[in-house]
């Protein structure tokens, strides 16, 4: 049988009348109250009558989430965070994937699936700071990512220059000297990887070392495979080095693969650095050392910012970086 309101107020020992604030995301109920509710719907598995919800309230319920790339285990693993950080709210998350497209990108922003969810939480690739027009939309919106599109929109980001260049400080206090970079994007700047070859440069620079052109293994794609022929082309090539720090952890575990394949150990040889802190990269071999951008964070602040957009459509616009950590492991 499907559960009701009334089951969840009987096994929380609440009102019916809390359950519905809870569910419908009022802010005046206390927060010991609040997980009670949310512990009785997940025992439940209670599911909101969204269209019911949506006369009472005219809203859904619904939040859309819109990101480049599932295939990429930070997007998968960030859209599984989302989730969870709406589910404790009350809500539910449907998924687009825009495919790192323009055209779906601008289609999205436009669309009239977006008359059926109450906020976006939108992660675009192909959009330039200049495109400020096209984010002007009436659905509540918060973005992801990169693309700065300040002060217009409230924007919830990972800290990508500090993470790398922390990543790269790291490396270079182990004594590495030759720290080849992994996923480099000749002539990108506003990109993850032109922010973390910024960070990457940063270091260097700070440690009175010149960015050798030699050891930037270019990538356009950041998945394994790039990250193996990246890394086989600075061993063809016969260029020195002694480390490599990676734009994502699925470059790193590719860049593991040919590494140990060619004879060269990890870390002995070549220690390496990931960016992302996906499940992957615990139980690699060795396993990886990488970054922590924050994700848990960026799905919550995400979450929390869309909801009070909603609420309010008039408040003052949020920017907000989501703190890293180094996350020590066997590669380095």
């Amino acid at each position: 049988m499907v559960a009701t309101l009334h089951d969840v107020a009987r096994l929380a020992g609440v009102s019916f009348k809390t359950v519905s604030n809870v569910v419908n995301d009022y802010p005046h109920v206390r927060p010991s109250t609040r997980e009670r509710v949310l512990e009785a719907i997940r025992t439940l598995d209670y599911q909101p009558n969204l269209s019911a919800r949506s006369l009472r309230s005219g809203r859904s319920g619904v939040l859309s989430l819109a990101l480049p790339e599932l295939r990429l285990p930070y997007f998968a693993e960030l859209a599984d965070e989302v989730i969870r950080a709406a589910e404790r709210r009350g809500l539910v998350v449907l998924i687009e994937q825009t495919n790192r497209d323009r055209k779906r990108e601008v289609d999205l922003l436009s669309s009239a699936r977006l008359r059926m969810v109450d906020g976006l939480l939108f992660s675009p690739l192909g959009l330039e700071p200049e495109d400020v027009e096209l984010v002007r939309i009436d659905t509540p919106l918060v973005l992801l990512g990169e693309r700065v599109f300040h002060p217009a929109v409230d924007h919830v980001t990972m800290q990508n220059v500090e993470a790398a260049r922390a990543a790269t400080e790291y490396l270079l206090a182990r004594g590495r000297r030759r720290i080849a970079l992994v996923g480099y994007h000749p002539g990108e700047v506003i990109g993850s990887a032109g922010l973390r070859f910024r960070g990457y440069r940063e270091a260097l620079e700070g440690a009175g070392l010149a960015v050798d052109e030699r050891l930037l293994g270019v990538a356009e794609l950041w998945h394994r495979q790039q990250g193996a022929d990246a890394a086989t082309q600075l061993l063809d090539s016969g260029v020195h080095f002694d480390a490599v720090f990676a734009c994502n952890d699925t470059l790193a575990l590719g860049a593991m693969h040919a590494l140990t394949g060619a004879g060269r150990r990890v870390p002995d040889d070549v220690a390496v650095v990931g960016f992302d802190n996906t499940d992957e990269g615990v139980y690699s071999q060795p396993a990886l050392t990488t970054v922590d951008p924050g994700r848990r964070g960026i799905a919550e602040c995400a979450v929390d910012t869309l909801v009070q957009r909603i609420a309010d459509r008039t408040a003052p616009v949020r920017q907000t970086a989501i703190d890293f950590s180094i996350v020590q492991r066997e590669s380095t």
